[in-house]
């Protein structure tokens, strides 16, 4: 392994273990929601081994220490992922980018969610008609009975 890959893992699992912020006012939005989806899962999982003990019927509190050691675990992660360098970086990035989109207005949000409904029924409405017009078709040419 060369010096520069050593570095870069070495550099990796010390960051785990910093407690300081990476650029802490910037990307806000991005790095907290983020860290939510990341936790999530890490909830789900700590809650998921609680019921699955619980449903077994094996209560020897073992399960509460392993879900409460992932349920931390994970919380420590998702808020060290969004505060590595790299990671972080990436998502001052896409809050920077996200600032730039032009957002459609309300009035025009709507008009779009409604041409585009209008068009979906149209294509089902199509296409069952479509259907009846082959299904006809083929019982007169007694392909279909």
């Amino acid at each position: 392994m060369n010096k520069a890959a050593t570095a870069q893992s070495t550099s990796w699992f010390s960051e785990l273990f910093q407690t300081g912020l990476y650029k802490k006012t910037q990307g806000k939005i991005a790095r907290q929601i983020t860290f939510f989806a990341i936790a999530i899962i890490f909830v789900v999982a700590a809650w998921r081994i609680t019921q699955e003990t619980w449903v077994a019927g094996l209560f020897t509190g073992a399960e509460w220490l392993l879900s409460g050691l992932v349920l931390i675990g994970g919380l420590w992660l998702s808020f060290r992922i969004v505060n590595m360098a790299r990671f972080a970086d990436f998502l001052i990035a896409v809050e920077a980018e996200m600032n730039k989109v032009s957002w459609p207005t309300r009035q025009e949000l709507v008009r779009s969610s409604i041409v585009v409904i209008f068009i979906i029924f149209f294509m089902a409405m199509l296409l069952f008609l479509y259907d009846l017009a082959w299904e006809w078709l083929f019982r007169i040419l007694k392909i279909k009975s």
